[in-house]
């Protein structure tokens, strides 16, 4: 009879990533609405996921306030560079075209529960949130408008560090943005740094750690070289919570961890605690 011979259908299958995130600390499945919700925060451990720089600079500013400046400074190809694959100018174009941002960070001024700031926040999906010239050329325009503005610089940095496709370019922004800093510090305006997961090599030993204010989120990952790099180098084996903001703040290198959710209320407290701001 037909329902023999006839061949059965394919099952209608969604694929698992887009209905549930899946935790890559403890594996526990959440419903993708859910978990945006909860702004990628794991429900169950309370892993931090990765945000984009807009869905960042959303949580924090109030809406409708930030106002995009920078956005015109793009990476540039120094070197020429190209590896096996392609040409860094053509990964810098797909690159700009997949993520919808210009560079590894946005600034822009906003207000955070009414105060006026200069807020910035790096991408890692921006080939890794590498610190490139165009990178550190809009840290120092976001600056140079804190400075202008006389209001508060928050910085929140994703990065994997300095990007080697720019060579020694690219090393030179460490300086540049922490001079940049260092001339708000001059005029007794405050800077307050945000490390988000991961913040690592050039980033973190220039503009995340030089904070008057160092704050982190949860089991962050903030250090220079690697995990292996140093074990290999040192001969010794390092402690599970090595390179974690928790580990940080133990041993001095933090101010606070603070989490997602109540990041915007702390900063605005802050802010208000250390400056006039109303």
């Amino acid at each position: 009879m037909a329902w023999f011979t006839k061949a059965p259908e394919a099952p209608l299958r969604v694929p698992t990533e887009a209905l549930w995130n899946v935790c890559k600390k403890c594996g526990a499945y959440t419903p993708k609405d859910e978990y945006n919700q909860n702004l990628k925060v794991c429900p169950v451990c309370g892993a931090h996921g990765r945000l984009s720089a807009r869905e960042r600079i959303e949580q924090l500013a109030d809406k409708g306030s930030f106002k995009e400046i920078a956005a015109d400074v793009i990476a540039h190809d120094p070197l020429t560079f190209r590896d096996a694959s392609e040409a860094y100018a053509d990964k810098v174009k797909a690159t700009r075209e997949k993520t919808k941002i210009g560079e590894s960070i946005v600034v822009g001024t906003a207000k955070i529960d009414k105060i006026p700031v200069v807020l910035g926040a790096m991408d890692f999906r921006f080939m890794g949130g590498s610190l490139g010239s165009g990178t550190g050329e809009r840290i120092l325009q976001a600056a140079e408008t804190a400075r202008k503005q006389k209001c508060p610089l928050i910085l929140c940095t994703a990065s994997g560090g300095a990007r080697m496709q720019e060579g020694i370019v690219s090393l030179m922004q460490m300086a540049k943005t922490c001079a940049a800093i260092q001339r708000l510090r001059d005029e007794g305006l405050l800077y307050i740094s945000v490390m988000t997961d991961p913040t690592t090599g050039g980033v973190s030993a220039s503009y995340a750690m030089v904070g008057d204010l160092n704050i982190a989120e949860p089991k962050t990952l903030i250090g220079f070289a690697g995990r292996r790099v140093i074990e290999t180098t040192i001969k010794q084996k390092l402690p599970p919570e090595f390179q974690t903001s928790e580990y940080l703040l133990e041993h001095g290198f933090l101010d606070k961890i603070v989490a997602r959710k109540d990041l915007k209320a702390f900063l605005a407290k802050t802010i208000r605690l250390l400056t006039a701001a109303k």
